[in-house]
């Protein structure tokens, strides 16, 4: 681990904070907890927590002690002063003399004597911060602390590696006794320079956030060093007949398998990870021990659930197999999981038995999760968890905490509220790819799916710009280059999409060009042109849509720009129109072959949107040919009423969440009777 500290830096913090109001001591606190936050091996996504205990200002005046503490679920590597509870330090300290205190008691206790009502709850550990009397303490979950205390003589580890350097405690779930406890351990030997929880993770503490910091730094290297005296060779391999399948055809099935019977709305992203380390871990022949043994720290269980998922390694040609093999082990899984929970949790309210972490020979991992963003989470962590396992297993035997104590943490008010609030949205667990997302339609399209919590696929001639448009749909989406008339290119940016995501639900065609002239008078070559854009693309984006989602099982939906001159041609539109009369046919017929498995099939009919197909330029020739201004052509419907890019994409949210709909065509044009089909 490297020394990141600077006396520069640190001076530069305290100034900055120092112009808002806030003290040098939190300013410090800040800075050191960055460091910390800002080595996964360490901690990672909301894990570990740091305090300082300073003196502030009292509302009617004069000071008092009080620790800050970091808010629960706060990322260290992000922290602001702001993402730190005040608690008076007087009130909490007197609990020691407590033999017993509830959760409700203690949380009670936080709460009322904390300075400022818009702070955040304070860690689940903020008594075991209050109790020891050190300035700064800091806490994390290095890998190569846990390597060495996770193992079934990790206290005899620790004492060989460091001395009387650390007190050791054993494992206790977080709260009133694990803070007395903690400070029992102090108190008998008050030069140490930190604690190591077995099962759990590191203390370290000083009277400046330097020394505390640096402690951390000293700490772990010295497990790392020692970890580095282990076995080259973890792992023997197990023998994996065939070629491996593909992660593309492979993370569909999955998707499809891990989501609920009464999944339309529930759905997970899956997000994949494979390195020659992970590659070593998943391919060990004895996988189904090391593995199943649980979490690496009681923190991490509410990301991942207390073990992963192990599936057999799929084979190319083979996927029928892989199917039927995973769907066994996922119900044995779930039927393992509610059986553990009632026998130690009894009473607990039937939860989601799913799992959050797979791991697949051959391949890799994938972490799962209702966005994006939450299978990062659980990839990361089983990523550090197998580094953990694979530093314990080199020199002795991986062990976690108790299964009970697993389950505990899992269930525990406390702990979950780290995970916070979850609005999602409508379409929160959907993967949703749009073609021709870099125009001003396609745009709004990402941007109205995105707000409805989906993971955006944003597909685009120019890489660039589609990335340009999912940065600003944020929620997960990005973009890449994709040309819809070449076949390969659609394949695989539809494979690019299941390995990112998972699998895929709502494919949006979107894509087009209006080729204008009279049809007596067109080339071949321009009318092919169009033909190819207008009409064989979108033939092109369903049909790996229905791939994947055929693969998936779940159904899925299929959504196409048709525009009204499919049903209203104008003059010198053929060229435009007569492909996407052809698309017209083409979304139902995908609604006739494909309803059975659940695939709908609807379009969008829309009118007069300044967009590529009607630029400005345009606006002004048809306004001008018909007598009036821009602004009266582009209203010059039955409601009076120009129509948005907007307008357009909330039509085609509204179509992916019309479960009972399809072969249907949703018109938007402020009113156009020539073009209304129903």
């Amino acid at each position: 681990m490297e020394d990141l500290w600077s006396d520069r830096n640190a001076e530069t913090t305290i100034r900055k904070y120092a112009e808002a109001g806030v003290g040098e001591d939190l300013a410090l606190r800040v800075y050191s907890s960055r460091l910390l936050g800002s080595d996964p091996r360490l901690v990672q996504h909301g894990g570990g927590n740091t305090s300082v205990k300073t003196a502030a200002s009292e509302l009617m005046g004069g000071e008092t002690a009080v620790i800050h503490v970091k808010g629960s679920g706060r990322d260290l590597g992000s922290v602001e002063p702001g993402d730190f509870a005040a608690i008076r330090l007087g009130p909490l300290q007197s609990l020691t003399e407590l033999e017993d205190l509830s959760d409700d008691d203690m949380i009670n206790a936080g709460r009322c004597n904390m300075l400022g009502g818009a702070a955040p709850s304070p860690s689940v550990e903020f008594l075991s911060h209050a109790f020891l009397p050190p300035k700064y303490i800091d806490h994390g979950h290095a890998n190569a602390v846990l390597s060495l205390a996770n193992q079934p003589d990790g206290g005899k580890l620790v004492g060989e590696v460091y001395g009387r350097r650390v007190g050791i405690v054993p494992y206790i779930m977080p709260g009133f006794g694990l803070a007395k406890k903690v400070l029992r351990m102090f108190e008998a030997d008050p030069g140490v320079d930190g604690l190591i929880l077995l099962k759990h993770g590191l203390f370290t503490f000083g009277e400046t956030a330097r020394q505390s910091y640096r402690r951390m730094v000293e700490l772990v290297n010295m497990a790392e060093a020692r970890l580095r005296e282990g076995r080259k060779s973890v792992f023997a391999a197990a023998t994996i007949a065939g070629e491996p399948a593909k992660v593309a055809d492979v993370a569909p099935i999955l998707r499809g398998l891990c989501t609920p019977a009464d999944g339309a709305h529930k759905r997970s992203i899956l997000d994949f990870r494979t390195t020659p380390e992970i590659l070593d871990y998943v391919n060990g022949a004895d996988v189904r021990r090391y593995s199943q043994i649980g979490t690496v720290t009681p923190d991490h269980v509410i990301r991942t659930k207390p073990r992963p998922l192990v599936v057999a390694a799929p084979r190319a040609g083979g996927l029928d197999d892989f199917r039927h093999d995973t769907a066994a082990a996922l119900a044995d899984y779930a039927k393992n999981y509610r059986v553990s929970l009632a026998r130690h949790v009894p009473g607990a309210a039937p939860a989601d038995a799913m799992p959050r972490v797979t791991l697949v020979p051959g391949l890799g991992l994938f972490g799962l999760g209702t966005s994006a963003a939450d299978a990062a989470i659980a990839a990361d962590i089983a990523a550090t968890t197998i580094d953990v396992v694979t530093g314990a297993e080199a020199m002795g035997r991986y062990e976690s905490a108790a299964e009970a104590d697993m389950f505990a943490i899992e269930q525990w008010s406390l702990e979950r509220a780290k995970l916070g609030e979850r609005s999602g949205g409508a379409l929160a667990g959907h993967v949703v790819v749009v073609t021709g997302g870099g125009g001003v339609i396609g745009a709004a399209i990402v941007r109205a799916f995105a707000t409805e919590g989906a993971e955006v696929a944003v597909l685009d001639l120019d890489a660039s710009i589609a990335a340009g448009v999912a940065r600003q749909a944020g929620n997960g989406s990005y973009g890449l280059a994709c040309d819809v008339t070449e076949p390969g290119s659609v394949a695989a940016a539809f494979d690019h999409v299941c390995e990112t995501f998972g699998g895929v639900d709502i494919a949006v065609s979107n894509a087009g060009a209006a080729w204008q002239g009279a049809i007596g008078e067109v080339s071949d070559d321009l009318l092919r042109r169009s033909f190819e854009l207008n009409f064989w693309a979108h033939q092109t984006v369903a049909q790996n849509a229905v791939r994947v989602m055929r693969r998936q099982g779940i159904g899925g939906c299929l959504l196409f720009n048709a525009s009204k001159q499919a049903v209203n041609p104008g003059p010198g539109f053929g060229p435009y129109g007569m492909p996407k009369t052809a698309t017209l046919a083409l979304m139902r017929q995908y609604a006739i072959d494909h309803g059975a498995e659940g695939i709908r099939s609807n379009a969008v009919n829309a009118d007069r949107i300044r967009s590529g197909l009607l630029s400005g330029e345009m606006v002004k020739e048809r306004a001008k040919a018909r007598g009036v201004s821009e602004t009266d052509y582009m209203s010059g419907n039955l409601l009076g009423l120009e129509v948005t890019a907007e307008d357009v994409a909330q039509a085609f949210v509204y179509l992916a969440l019309a479960a009972k709909t399809t072969a249907a065509v949703t018109t938007v044009d402020g009113g156009n009777i020539a073009a209304a089909l129903r």
